[in-house]
């Protein structure tokens, strides 16, 4: 992409979740279901967190080159979160 394009709203890749996200998995009560996010040729950390039909959503900045890893790590910082905060999750 050029530089003007940059500057002037060129297309970009979309950074909707990934739809190869693993699937979800349990913890304490709570449901995860990991969604790292594709930015350029690298996958964003995120995950949701769900509990009682409340949600929270996690956005990391951590980045990684593989979904799988991506993965890996939001279901890892998804996991501390509620360990951490338990229902503070939710406000």
């Amino acid at each position: 992409m050029s530089l003007f394009s940059r500057l002037f709203g060129g297309k970009s890749e979309p950074k909707e979740p990934s739809s190869a996200a693993g699937s979800a998995e349990d913890h304490k009560g709570f449901r995860i279901t990991p969604k790292p996010i594709r930015e350029g040729g690298q996958y964003r950390v995120s995950a949701l967190i769900e509990k009682d039909g409340r949600k929270h959503e996690l956005i990391r900045a951590d980045t990684m080159a593989s979904l799988e890893e991506a993965t890996s790590l939001s279901l890892s910082k998804a996991r501390q979160m509620i360990d951490e905060q338990g229902e503070g999750l939710f406000g």
